[in-house]
């Protein structure tokens, strides 16, 4: 049922899934699990502990499952788990989890992680993500629904960015983002708020109104970033800004990139 080219190398144990198509001079571990109709293009590694979801394509000399580049790494056996029809392009590289960072690496579904760019040990990474070009997302990151990182960036270890934000080109990011930011700039600017990206994903015209009021009192309002943040919880009737407002409340280790 599947297509496996006689120059590829699958080890034992390894599970197939039906149709799956594995091209010239891949590598195939021993603890992999590759859904139905995954695609290896060539030269492509695949090792560790590490589940590809269905209809998902590697392209030449795409890494993952490799261990993590973390010198606390000390051989225990950790976890790679990639979602459905996820497009890893050429030279990309995800590592599995340690056990200190809860033992797993997790990418979810209808990801797109172009040329070059690198996914750490132990990030959680949602569905449809889009990671451009060489840019890099450290250990332990939290990457939610709907993100896109530009070419370039460098997302600083434990960084939490809230769903639907957009991180501009050439960018070092080493705050938490809210759901929905516009970040720019060469050490990370929070700029606004993703209109372009919230009107392609159909939010009402309200609750992007009441969202762009929620960044003024983020930003103008009385108090520290945190006093602002807990007024707003008490007053938000929109959806989209308790989901902001339970964010910038939710458990941490990094500061906020907070409204110029």
């Amino acid at each position: 049922m599947s297509e496996i080219h006689p120059s590829a190398v699958i080890e034992q144990g390894a599970e197939i899934g039906a149709g799956c198509r594995i091209g010239p001079f891949c590598v195939v571990g021993p603890k992999v699990r590759l859904g139905a109709g995954v695609e290896l293009k060539s030269h492509v590694v695949v090792s560790g502990r590490t589940e590809i979801g269905a209809d998902s394509t590697l392209f030449p000399f795409a890494v993952v499952g490799e261990i993590p580049q973390d010198l606390k790494f000390d051989g225990e056996e950790t976890r790679l788990v990639i979602g459905a029809r996820t497009r890893i392009r050429e030279h990309v590289t995800i590592h599995t989890g340690t056990a200190q960072g809860g033992g797993i690496t997790r990418i979810g579904d209808d990801g797109l992680f172009m040329a070059g760019c690198h996914i750490a040990h132990d990030a959680q990474v949602g569905n449809r993500v889009i990671v451009v070009n060489n840019s890099a997302v450290a250990g332990h990151c939290i990457i939610e629904d709907d993100v896109i990182i530009g070419g370039l960036c460098g997302i600083h270890q434990w960084v939490r960015i809230g769903r639907g934000a957009i991180i501009g080109a050439v960018t070092m990011v080493t705050k938490d983002v809210l759901p929905h930011g516009l970040v720019q700039g060469p050490r990370g600017v929070l700029d606004g708020l993703n209109l372009v990206g919230l009107k392609r994903a159909g939010v009402a015209r309200d609750d992007i109104t009441a969202l762009r009021a929620a960044f003024q009192m983020l930003r103008d309002g009385e108090g520290t970033f945190l006093d602002r943040a807990h007024r707003l919880k008490d007053e938000a009737t929109s959806d989209p800004v308790r989901e902001m407002v339970d964010f910038i409340l939710g458990d941490t280790d990094r500061s906020f990139l907070t409204p110029g």
